[in-house]
């Protein structure tokens, strides 16, 4: 496994020939990601660059937001500040942050613990009130842990890192992740959302973090055991879904603001052990240990404005695929 030096940009490649893969195939993968919107694409096998191609006026340098599959960084720090012994993920988010940050009863609101925020299943009202965390709009739907869905309240888990390390959220991330790893970006608020933007090479710089459950290099950034649970199924409610990752190859998911349980694989098209950062618009990070490969994918809505998966994966993997298969 290669790690690209943290101070310098460069990195290794390998080409297309040197894996065995088919050059044929490239093309009409690149034709489909310009026609799709894509603005930055990566592929790195065991950390290498095997293709790196920016659209639409899209440059190495150039910033773009993760949307939620930013999200997985925040699952990152969680895991950073639990073994630096800061937090327990199994105690209440309220021991963190005061009681009163949602509008439910007390009892009720002391049922939700770091984790019921990292699977998605705090029980909060997703629909009524948007993206709005901001204690009248965290209102009451079911108890913690009985329902899986899609919400917004994953943030306040930035609120329990800063109170639990005494620093700022970008401070706390920035010492723990970005600088170790040699990331570049910025978390930027936008309404009631903190998002990240950054370089497509910083994404695919975590997920080859992720790839190396955790470390890089020899430093352990985040420890196995974390890892292993947050990329495998957190609840028995959504199999797909971990610890803000997504996960292929179970036998039934959900998806954001539905209650439908849908069977098979999330991404029929893809490897059963892929993992995935998914964000709006189609901010993609895949994650596939089997073929010790990470994709990313930055850019605009491929068919339409969605919060996770669009039918735009599963015809980007048959395009994957057609390279080595």
């Amino acid at each position: 496994m290669y790690f690209p030096p943290k101070t310098t940009d460069t990195w290794e490649t390998k080409s297309i020939a040197d894996l065995g893969w088919k050059q044929t195939a490239v093309q009409s993968l690149l034709d489909y990601l310009n026609l799709k919107k894509s603005k930055g694409f990566i592929i790195l096998v065991n950390g290498r660059i095997v293709m790196e191609n920016y659209f639409n006026g899209h440059t190495a340098s150039t910033n773009w937001y993760w949307a939620s599959a930013g999200k997985t960084l925040t699952t990152t720090l969680t895991g950073i500040a639990q073994q630096e012994g800061l937090l327990n993920i199994n105690n209440k988010v309220s021991d963190y942050i005061g009681t009163g940050w949602t509008s439910l009863p007390l009892a009720k609101e002391n049922l939700i613990t770091n984790k019921h925020l990292l699977t998605m299943t705090s029980g909060i009202e997703d629909i009524a009130n948007g993206d709005a965390v901001d204690p009248a709009s965290l209102t009451y739907k079911a108890d913690a842990g009985t329902r899986w869905a899609y919400h917004n309240v994953y943030v306040k888990l930035q609120d329990v890192i800063a109170k639990a390390s005494g620093q700022s959220w970008s401070n706390y991330f920035n010492t723990k992740l970005r600088d170790k790893i040699g990331m570049s970006g910025a978390w930027i608020q936008v309404d009631n959302n903190s998002i990240y933007y950054s370089t497509t090479r910083s994404m695919a710089r975590f997920g080859l973090l992720m790839l190396n459950k955790g470390k890089w290099e020899n430093t352990t950034i985040l420890n196995e055991s974390f890892f292993n649970e947050a990329t495998n199924t957190s609840q028995n409610i959504n199999l797909g879904y971990g610890y803000l990752w997504w996960l292929n190859g179970k036998e039934s998911y959900h998806l954001p603001q539905s209650q439908l349980q849908f069977n098979g694989s999330l991404i029929p098209t893809a490897p059963n052990d892929m993992f995935m950062a998914l964000g709006k618009n189609d901010q993609k990070i895949y994650v596939v240990p089997s073929k010790k490969m990470v994709v990313i994918r930055m850019g605009d809505a491929a068919d339409g404005t969605n919060f996770a998966l669009s039918s735009f994966d599963n015809e980007l993997w048959m395009k994957i695929n057609a390279l080595y298969q």
